[in-house]
């Protein structure tokens, strides 16, 4: 009679394997580069695995030249470039923003927040202002994302 129990729990098991695989493919793998000396990019790796994404962190100090190759334009540069699901993700981006970008798969090249605002995840701090999200169209012409 113990054995019914096991087996059960064995089929119960397996029969949450389709959703961990669904899973899998809604948070694909994201690879962040960023300086060697920022502890900050540390930080929004930890905080994207918290959310459920799997992260690999690249130390580089050709960081401005995959900004580039990425299309990130000039001004807009955020701490860090992610690359994920064929977008790039610059900067401290909410999971909000990324989880909207890889659901609704716009026609762009990714999408920036601008700089290391205060309170921003990954960043310490407060949150002061108005974060904007700024969406790079693959001829690098631009528009609001989203603003929190």
């Amino acid at each position: 009679m113990r054995l019914l129990p096991k087996v059960l729990m064995s089929f119960s098991a397996l029969a949450l394997l389709p959703s961990a695989a669904a899973a899998q493919e809604a948070r694909p793998f994201a690879t962040i580069f960023k300086n060697p000396q920022c502890g900050c990019c540390e930080s929004y790796g930890d905080y994207l695995e918290a959310s459920g994404y799997e992260v690999k962190m690249v130390a580089t100090h050709d960081l401005a030249l995959i900004k580039e190759r990425q299309g990130v334009p000039a001004g807009l540069e955020g701490c860090h470039t992610m690359l994920i699901g064929g977008y790039f993700v610059d900067g401290h981006v909410p999971t909000d923003s990324v989880d909207r970008l890889l659901e609704e798969r716009p026609r762009t090249s990714g999408i920036t927040l601008p700089g290391m605002p205060a309170g921003s995840p990954g960043m310490g701090g407060a949150k002061t202002g108005t974060w904007t999200i700024t969406g790079v169209r693959t001829d690098r012409t631009t528009s609001v994302f989203a603003r929190y």
